[in-house]
């Protein structure tokens, strides 16, 4: 397999790592005060847990 695969692999299991976390917290060190902001984000992935039957609370 070529390196650029390995690295989207990569990337994209970092990707569905935040989307899985059960804390909202995840997106404050990245985006700061507009974590507050953007929390439609974690609203849409706690959704997305849900669905996938992935445990979050």
């Amino acid at each position: 397999m070529p390196l650029w695969s390995w690295l989207l692999v990569a990337l994209l299991l970092v990707v569905l790592f935040a989307l899985l976390s059960a804390s909202g917290a995840l997106l404050s060190p990245l985006l700061g005060q507009a974590a507050q902001v953007a929390d439609y984000l974690h609203e849409f992935a706690h959704d997305g847990r849900h669905l996938l039957a992935v445990p979050c609370h």
